[in-house]
């Protein structure tokens, strides 16, 4: 009787390690769910999820185990997603990313706290699209990763091209009155009077972030400037009304973001956008090779998407923290952030690579137009506008180092 109960005891034991070994790694995504930004969260999120399903198709973990995205409204403010952290941490979750600059700062300093207080259950945070550059200079963090580039360095880029363009000759500047916006303000006077002196800032505006609802007077005060181009990190509504204020009132001026990629632009922008907004991309789907060619289609179709499954900072987000899991043979975040200091990874845009001083991804960059799609370089339309973007001009991953100006503390 006793061999049986030993024996049963054994298999009970067996099959609880079954279970255990079958539970899924859990990354909390922090994004809004609700509010005038909504879209822009439920479509990270699914391009997070379809990232994390394609890798468990392939055998998940190095465990067996698979990768499971689990949502949280922080509903686009600092205040919101320091609750939805507590309610991950309080859930058991130790892996977390999120975008917006103001939110990432507010995790990531709500991270780094609660690491201090709890050595035994850590936390790490990848950000993906939160993109002030103080977040990994003056603000870094050992327990914050950036998988995008921050503004300076997008605007180094982006300014280089302007100032080969001899027809920018007045420049106006309005941007959304938070880290991001503010950073991509400082960033284009100080580049722009760096390599083209000649240029003039003939305006220079910062706005509440999703409270202005009527643009036209930013369109007429753009007229009166006389100016040719405008520089704006807008990205939502903000650029949505912004362009189409100007379309309405006639205005003849080329827009410069960094927010292409951002859920709902394309359709926001629609034909008052066609030939006149170019944005930075980290990659988009009408580059070649494109990789997911194929499974464009099925993407949309699958997770009810009108984007092109082209968010390539929600696929290293998975991809990366897959590796580096893999590579420390452990889910111990300690040992993770380890792994992922230094990282090469490959995706469909080439090889990137984690600075290890500053946990700065090293990528390339893309500055594309909105065009009529299926025109050559435009293959992919974006929700079914009949628009995409095209790839006027690029750089290879380490051609624009950005600086280090970061003093890490490491555990």
């Amino acid at each position: 009787m006793n061999s049986i109960r030993l024996l049963m005891a054994l298999v009970a034991l067996g099959w609880a390690g079954v279970t255990a070994a079958a539970e899924p790694l859990k990354l909390a995504v922090i994004m809004p769910l609700s509010g005038p930004f909504a879209l822009i969260g439920e479509e990270a999120v699914k391009q997070l999820k379809a990232a994390a399903d394609r890798l468990n198709a392939k055998g998940g973990l190095y465990d067996g185990r698979k990768i499971e995205v689990v949502a949280f409204d922080g509903k686009a403010n600092a205040q919101d997603s320091l609750l939805a952290l507590r309610q991950a941490i309080d859930r058991g979750h130790r892996y977390v990313s999120s975008g917006i600059s103001s939110v990432v700062h507010a995790l990531s300093d709500g991270v780094a706290k609660h690491n201090a207080r709890n050595p035994e259950g850590r936390i790490l945070l990848i950000n993906f699209d939160g993109r002030d550059p103080a977040l990994t200079e003056a603000k870094c963090n050992f327990w914050h990763f950036r998988v995008n580039y921050h503004t300076d360095t997008e605007m180094d880029f982006m300014t280089e091209y302007l100032a080969r363009q001899s027809a920018v000759r007045k420049v106006y500047l309005i941007n959304q009155d938070y880290a991001f916006g503010q950073a991509i303000q400082r960033a284009s006077r100080d580049l722009l009077q760096k390599k083209r002196p000649d240029i003039q800032i003939v305006g220079d505006d910062l706005i509440p972030l999703g409270k202005v609802k009527d643009f036209a007077p930013f369109a007429s005060k753009i007229r009166a400037s006389g100016a040719d181009t405008v520089v704006t990190g807008n990205w939502g509504n903000d650029i949505f009304l912004l362009v189409k204020a100007g379309h309405d009132a006639g205005l003849e001026v080329r827009y410069f973001t960094l927010v292409g990629n951002v859920a709902g632009t394309t359709a926001g922008l629609g034909v008052a956008g066609a030939g006149k907004v170019w944005s930075l991309f980290p990659w988009h789907a009408n580059e070649t090779p494109n990789p997911y060619d194929k499974y464009n289609e099925t993407y949309k179709t699958q997770y009810k998407s009108a984007e092109n499954f082209d968010y390539i900072p929600a696929h290293r987000t998975i991809g990366m923290l897959a590796k580096a899991i893999d590579s420390a043979r452990s889910d111990d975040t300690l040992k993770v952030a380890y792994a992922l200091e230094g990282m090469t990874y490959d995706g469909p845009e080439g090889r990137v690579w984690m600075r290890r001083e500053d946990h700065q991804l090293i990528a390339p960059h893309y500055l594309a137009s909105l065009v009529k799609a299926g025109q050559p370089g435009a293959r992919f339309d974006v929700g079914g506008t009949g628009l995409g973007w095209k790839t006027v001009h690029s750089s290879k991953a380490g051609e624009t180092l950005p600086a280090i100006n970061c003093k890490m503390e490491r555990p």
